[in-house]
């Protein structure tokens, strides 16, 4: 469980193939203080820490991970957003991430307004994921508030500290990122559509 307050910025250093799955290795300031077998979020995505060497840490991502979110287009010297899971003994200051990305959005545009930016993304609503104004989503695992919410769509605004510190000044109009829908919202829907 995640909160998608961003602690760190990985560079994808290497990428392995290994059958049906692809190996990740990342440099990052966190890489010091990880174990094997640790979660950690990345661009949204829950990937177990498999090995560690100096400060180049090595995650596995599945076939499954990889058809739902934007990881397995990565390239070498991508930047990706780092959370560590979270404590339970901590302030929640984001909302419940469980990094279990539930599909890709693109990036229709990207607009800076006078200090801060917003972005505008539109998904494929055949699953019936939902957004609601005021509501949490995750982007590339950052907790963010839903500015515009639409059937197929939805915008957030991003404030300079977000912006500078993760991963958002790298998107760009055309993009694909990683999206997680608010988790409370998501048993909600399920439970009227079961009804």
């Amino acid at each position: 469980m995640f909160t998608g307050i961003i602690e760190d910025l990985g560079i994808l250093k290497k990428i392995e193939k290994e059958k049906g799955n692809i190996n990740l290795y990342f440099k990052s300031k966190l890489t010091q203080e990880l174990k094997i077998d640790q979660s950690l979020s990345h661009n949204g995505v829950c990937l177990t820490v498999v090995s560690i060497d100096n400060d180049i840490y090595k995650v596995t991502a599945v076939k499954e991970t990889l058809d739902k979110s934007n990881l397995g287009g990565l390239k070498v010297n991508s930047i990706v957003n780092l959370e560590r899971a979270m404590k339970s003994n901590a302030r929640l200051d984001g909302h419940y991430v469980q990094g279990h990305v539930d599909q890709i959005a693109k990036c229709l545009n990207v607009r800076e307004t006078d200090g801060s930016w917003y972005y505008e993304f539109e998904y494929d609503n055949t699953s019936n994921n939902i957004t609601i104004e005021k509501g949490s989503i995750a982007v590339n695992g950052v907790s963010l508030t839903v500015v515009n919410s639409k059937l197929d769509g939805f915008s957030v605004a991003v404030i300079p500290y977000t912006y500078n510190n993760t991963n958002f000044k790298k998107i760009q109009k055309g993009d694909n990122v990683n999206i997680e829908f608010d988790m409370i919202g998501k048993y909600i829907t399920k439970l009227i559509r079961n009804r």
